[in-house]
Formats: structure tokens, sequence, C-alpha cells
């Protein structure tokens, strides 16, 4: 995925992104948000995947016109659907019991709460408090115009992770297991909270792990 010369990843934003997305920034000193890109529907910039008690869960953030051709940072976040409460209710339910739920789960609620109007708004803040909880320090800078062909020096990892593709296809990533709430069965790659709440401050040794040098 990555050579020596490239210190950068651009990549973009997510709502409470995976476990692939927080492992391959590990591999770069500097992220680079792509905030000139044309929102890009059905796809992680409004949704994210935890595990339920009965299967995992998908949960959307709705936007105002996701069809038309708009700039991911003026995307609005639709309201007139009580998400936000769905959202909450849906990731207290699965991880309420989890051991970390009462160190972490407030961030979370009330970043919710304050029901940004923009998406980009909304899904930056909680980028900002994953990496604040995983204790991991980068350099983070949005894009100033959008390239199609970045420089060298610069790894292009826009839209690899996405719900469409397989999580191992072109990044450098192997899921490691890690005790989850539900199931015989381990569920990789989920959304970050996954993690956070299941491993707490071992999850910054499972990410290592799952990015490969």
């Amino acid at each position: 995925m990555k050579d020596d010369a490239k210190k950068t990843v651009l990549i973009d934003l997510q709502y409470l992104p995976s476990v692939q997305f927080f492992s391959t920034l590990l591999h770069f000193d500097e992220v680079r948000l792509e905030s000139n890109e044309y929102y890009v529907k059905q796809s992680y910039r409004n949704r994210s995947y935890i595990l339920g008690a009965n299967k995992v869960e998908m949960l959307i953030v709705p936007v105002v016109d996701g069809n038309k051709k708009i700039l991911v940072r003026d995307i609005q976040i639709d309201y007139q659907q009580r998400w936000t409460d769905i959202h909450w209710r849906t990731i207290k339910a699965a991880y309420g019991k989890s051991p970390f739920f009462e160190f972490f789960g407030d961030y979370f609620q009330q970043t919710l709460q304050k029901k940004p109007q923009f998406l980009w708004d909304l899904n930056y803040e909680l980028l900002t408090i994953c990496l604040k909880l995983l204790q991991i320090n980068k350099t983070i800078s949005l894009t100033d115009i959008y390239e199609k062909d970045p420089k060298n020096d610069i790894f292009d990892a826009r839209c690899l992770i996405n719900p469409k593709k397989d999580p191992e296809s072109g990044l450098e990533y192997q899921p490691v297991a890690y005790q989850q709430n539900f199931g015989n069965e381990f569920v990789p790659n989920l959304s970050i909270v996954d993690l956070l709440f299941c491993r707490g401050n071992q999850s910054l040794g499972i990410l290592k792990k799952s990015s490969i040098k």
C-alpha cells in the first residue's frame, strides 16, 4: 500500500469510521481529509455498522438532497427523522453492558445531541473524539481543491474503504479478532465504536496488529 516516501494519506471523511479506516491512518504522519469532493451516496460518509444482539446493524445519517451534485462539506443532515435518538438507542442496546461503555459513551451521545447542520461537522467531531480515545496523534488537514491525481508523495485512499468492497482489498489491512459482545463468530471491520466499547485501552494495540507493515 505505502512506500516510505509517502507520509500523507488523502482520505474521505466518514461517519463513525470503521476499524480499517483507523488501521490505515497508522501508516502515515499526516491525514488529509477530502473536503472538495462531491458527496457520494451509499458510502461510509453517512453510514456505519455495529454488532447488535441478533445481527449487524447499519446506522445511516439521513441527508438532504443526497442525490444531487453537492460538495461533501455542504451536505446538510435531515432532522425530519429522529435518527439521532434511534442511533443512540441502537448503540446503547448493543454496547451498554460492554466493559468500556461507561467511560466512552457520553462522548458520542453528547456529539449526536448537538445536531450540527452539516454532515461534515458531525463526522469531523466524531473523528476527533475517536482519535483522542484511541490516543492516536496525527496532523489533520483539509484539501483546498479537488485533485483527481494527487502529488506523488500522497497516498490516495479516497473511496478505497467503502461498504461495497472487501475490507482487505487495496489496503494493507488484516482484521485481528477481539472479544465482542454478541455471537460466537468474530465480525470484522465494524465501526471503531465496537472496538472502543469492547476493548477500551487495548484498542490501539489491536489496530497496530491489524495494520500490516
